[in-house]
């Protein structure tokens, strides 16, 4: 006869059943199945092990997947996990500081073995993580956003787009991280408005006694500046049209262009 322990341990007996319902294929959907349902995780960041946040999120899915399963829909609940190659990228780039090495130091090469072995490392974290909730995955399918296949889909996608015209390549103001040395998206940054000041800078027109004032808040970028932009239809600047100002400081002629994007109002830039 076997004796009940007094408290429940989970310790091996979770173990035991969840790798019985693994080997009986219990979490993968039947080719013959009803009606299908299927969900994909949310795949986590390899940039560690997972979090309360990544536990509720997915038992509210195994919760969905197992309900829909009961009422005979042929589920699939989609494993995986992401590169999140900025976040993972600055993650061992603290680790490497520790020892007092940096990204250049290690070279390219290192440095892609060295997150490659960080990705195997955490994504079998995270699996494992899952695996111990119980989590009803189908396994057989575990994915991982850098998988070729997943590559050569993305590669696929954006041709296809960019022959379609709709997307294209173009000059944009960008956010770029000056440590990363690269560009983020707008949910990628947090946006935080800071009271500024507006520098006026007089540009003297060439062969004349007027000038042109500039407003802006970056004074320091006049000594890059190729032209001066003023709106085609502002009566103000209609006399400067096709002329050249005299670049301050660095004594260099540039031109004088229209741009219907000037905001007519903005600085209240005046000349004379």
């Amino acid at each position: 006869m076997t004796t009940l322990e007094k408290h429940y341990s989970p310790q091996g007996l979770e173990q035991k059943w969840y790798a019985l319902w693994l080997e009986k294929g219990y979490f993968s959907p039947d080719p013959e199945g009803g009606a299908p349902f299927s969900i994909v995780i949310p795949p986590p960041n390899v940039t560690g092990s997972l979090h309360m946040g990544h536990a509720l999120n997915a038992t509210l899915q195994d919760i969905l997947v197992r309900w829909k399963r009961m009422l005979g829909y042929n589920c699939m609940w989609l494993p995986g996990t992401d590169h999140a190659s900025i976040a993972v990228h600055n993650v061992i780039e603290k680790k490497l500081a520790e020892k007092g090495l940096t990204r250049e130091k290690v070279g390219r090469e290192e440095f892609l073995r060295i997150a490659w072995d960080w990705k195997t490392k955490y994504a079998g974290v995270i699996t494992g993580q899952l695996k111990k909730l119980g989590a009803s995955l189908d396994w057989s399918r575990e994915r991982f956003t850098m998988d070729p296949g997943f590559s050569r889909a993305v590669n696929q996608v954006f041709v296809s787009l960019y022959n379609e015209g709709l997307i294209y390549r173009d000059y944009f103001l960008v956010n770029r991280c000056p440590h990363c040395r690269t560009v983020l998206s707008d949910i990628e940054i947090e946006h935080k408005d800071l009271k500024g000041k507006l520098w006026y800078i007089r540009y003297p027109v060439e062969g004349s006694n007027g000038s042109v004032v500039v407003a802006t808040t970056r004074p320091e970028t006049m000594l890059g500046d190729t032209a001066v932009a003023v709106h085609p239809d502002d009566e103000r600047y209609r006399h400067l049209h096709g002329k050249k100002v005299r670049l301050p400081l660095r004594d260099r002629l540039i031109p004088v262009i229209t741009d219907e994007r000037v905001e007519r109002e903005f600085g209240r830039a005046r000349s004379r």
